[in-house]
């Protein structure tokens, strides 16, 4: 029975030693099992801050996605505008051309109009030197021929006759004279133009 004892006392000493080692090994699992919770417990946070993270990713993506849209819109708009802006442009040049175009007829008709105001002005002074000569040198002779003839009506005096004859004569010779000269005035001029 020593014998059953002493194998009970080594059973128990080894079984001692296992509850021992047990104990050990259990308070390892809870300290384990206590770390696994908080482990467990960091990772929920965790798992809900990355869910946190992704609902905002999701909701920004969806942001970026209307601004992508607004600006694709935006972009289309402003292609749609500088085509506006280059027919415009075009437009505007073809008017900028009529208009130089224009300029340029109107300078034309504008020297035409200086050239005719200047002939015209030549042509004036023409006629006043004209009328000069027919008021001066025309009606000079002729006033003297005129008076002549009334003074050879009003006196019978054949000596004196003869004297008027004379300047009848020189009044007729100077009136040949500037009607010659005022040939040539008209002929000149009418070759110069």
């Amino acid at each position: 029975m020593k014998k059953k004892y002493n194998e009970l006392v080594v059973a128990y000493e080894e079984l001692s030693k296992c509850n021992i080692q047990l104990g050990k090994t259990h308070e390892n699992l809870v300290l384990r099992q206590e770390a696994d919770k908080a482990r467990a417990a960091e990772l929920l946070i965790a798992n809900k801050e990355l869910a946190y993270q992704n609902k905002e990713k999701e909701n920004r993506a969806a942001e970026l996605l209307i601004a992508n849209i607004e600006l694709a819109y935006q972009n289309e708009e402003k292609e749609k505008r500088a085509a506006e802006l280059i027919i415009a442009n075009k437009e505007l040049i073809y008017q900028n051309q009529e208009k130089e175009n224009r300029a340029m007829e109107l300078a034309l008709v504008n020297q035409d109009l200086v050239r005719e105001k200047n002939y015209h002005f030549r042509h004036i002074g023409d006629l006043e030197n004209m009328m000069f000569f027919i008021s001066h040198k025309i009606r000079q002779p002729v006033a003297g021929i005129l008076g002549l003839t009334h003074i050879i009506e009003a006196e019978g005096n054949l000596t004196d006759l003869r004297k008027i004859v004379g300047y009848i004569k020189e009044s007729a010779q100077s009136l040949d004279k500037f009607t010659r000269e005022m040939s040539d005035f008209i002929v000149h001029k009418q070759s110069k133009e």
